[in-house]
């Protein structure tokens, strides 16, 4: 593995993103495919490696099935789920898995008896969630890396951000901000793998990385965005001040975790009959909808009637987090309150991970191939950014197979670019202000219109400034355009 962007300008393939879907799609080329793979920051990183709950697969055939798993995803997607984008992830998924397992090191916890230790999650009706702890993102994120950086040909430049890309004759030109500097790189294919948007509301669990450059991008190449109204708001998320948020996971609620309203008393009977095992949307409205009926934005998740022995050794990194904040999950009531989590929609691809610009690829959370509907089913992302980004893959070594022609056009590359002026201070607050009173969970149609004209203004002034063009700049540039995409969406329903 090289880190150094000035041996190599060209490549087969640029993929933007080191979480699950960018590592698992650069591990498919093989010696002769040279792959550049960017990590914003530092290559850990990511929304992936932050997933606790698991990997949602259909590993036994004995007592679930594939259907099951369908029927469970189409449920809490809302129906609004492209089918067969549904059948590929859940048919083709259970082999992803097993060849991360047996393949690239990748370990689940299992029972005494030496079977596969699988847990269950809200919305799934059996229980077929794979999981390493309450860390399985970062085991994930930890063995890939592993591999990756056994293959020398792929690089993997770290602090490295996709700033644009232009079309070319058969391919991209890519133009890069590393330390503080511009420069272009050309490529054949590029698969985005950036990630969410959680960084546009004032409360998310996602971490820096998450401002929609992937989609930014995308946009402006002329790709279509689809739903990208479509945001979960998880509904257990520690209520802290805190702007990341620490995830209390689904699989916790899976375990008999039941939630509590200000009274200290149960209260889901009022609004589903699957009660804390409802899907994420319907329990995160269920919660604004008591706090309102209560008048408290009070809430708690209470796991302390089971074994303390057993929570702390299923649950260690959500046991220390807990720790952090002064509450002891076996003893106390966990405080929680509804936050950003996850995008559903985003930059429209086929079940090749295919977009509307030939040669652009997108694969996990910046994609929407359709999977999950208007609602994810809790821990179908990880298996989701698996199946797609191998066969965006798949894709791509087809075409080469095929010999279609490589980037073969390097106009007008840059180099070093600096100066401008800087970020305005306070700008990124300001957007996630307006996302965060306009829409969430419940919208506020009134409060989306007024914040649609700000953020309209704040583009205006991005685009029309002599802006230094950093890092910053280029996630505030992301941050405006897709605030901008979500509150058009929703003010046209």
């Amino acid at each position: 593995m090289n880190n150094n962007l000035t041996n190599k300008k060209v490549y087969d393939v640029l993929i933007v993103g080191s979480g699950v879907a960018g590592m698992y799609g650069s591990l498919q080329f093989d010696s002769s495919t040279s792959v550049l793979m960017l990590a914003k920051y530092e290559t850990n990183v990511s929304n992936s490696n932050l997933a606790q709950g698991g990997v949602a697969a259909v590993l036994d055939l004995e007592n679930d099935s594939y259907d099951l798993h369908i029927n469970d995803t189409m449920i809490a997607g809302g129906q609004e789920n492209d089918i067969e984008a549904v059948d590929t992830l859940v048919h083709e998924g259970p082999s992803d898995v097993l060849n991360i397992m047996n393949n690239m090191g990748v370990e689940f916890d299992r029972k005494p008896d030496g079977s596969l230790d699988k847990t269950l999650e809200g919305g799934h009706s059996r229980r077929r969630i794979v999981h390493y702890k309450d860390s399985t993102g970062a085991e994930l994120v930890r063995k890939l890396l592993a591999e990756v950086q056994k293959h020398d040909n792929i690089e993997l430049s770290a602090n490295t951000a996709l700033y644009s890309l232009s079309r070319v004759k058969s391919g991209f030109r890519a133009d890069i901000i590393k330390n503080g500097r511009l420069s272009s790189v050309f490529c054949s294919y590029c698969i985005l793998c950036t990630g969410g948007i959680g960084r546009i509301y004032k409360y998310t669990t996602n971490p820096k990385t998450a401002t929609g450059d992937g989609i930014r991008i995308a946009y402006e190449l002329g790709a279509k965005i689809k739903d990208l109204s479509y945001i979960q708001f998880h509904p257990t998320a520690f209520n802290s001040d805190d702007g990341e948020q620490f995830l209390i996971s689904e699989s916790v609620r899976g375990e008999g975790a039941v939630l509590k309203n200000c009274y200290k008393e149960r209260f889901m009977h009022r609004y589903d009959q699957r009660l804390e095992l409802a899907p994420r949307d319907v329990v995160s409205k269920s919660i604004i909808l008591e706090s309102r009926r209560t008048g408290s934005n009070n809430f708690y998740l209470d796991i302390t009637h089971e074994d303390a022995d057993f929570l702390k050794w299923r649950f260690p990194g959500i046991y220390e987090g807990c720790l952090k904040y002064g509450v002891d999950m076996t003893k106390d009531l966990i405080p929680i309150f509804p936050c950003q989590h996850y995008l559903m929609g985003g930059i429209e691809t086929d079940i090749d991970a295919k977009t509307t610009v030939p040669r652009l690829y997108a694969a996990g959370e910046c994609a929407n191939t359709g999977v999950h509907g208007h609602n994810r089913l809790a821990s179908n992302s990880l298996l989701e950014a698996l199946v797609f980004s191998r066969r965006a893959a798949q894709d791509i070594k087809r075409c080469m197979a095929a010999n279609f022609p490589a980037v073969s056009e390097y106009p007008s590359p840059v180099e070093n670019i600096t100066g401008g002026a800087p970020v305005p201070k306070g700008i990124k607050t300001e957007i996630r202000s307006i996302l965060q009173r306009g829409y969430f969970v419940l919208p506020d149609y009134g409060a989306v219109r007024s914040g649609l004209k700000q953020i309209d203004n704040i583009l205006k002034r991005l685009k029309g400034g002599s802006f230094a063009i950093t890092t910053e700049f280029s996630e505030v540039l992301s941050m405006a355009t897709a605030a901008h995409i979500i509150l058009s969406e929703v003010d046209e329903k």
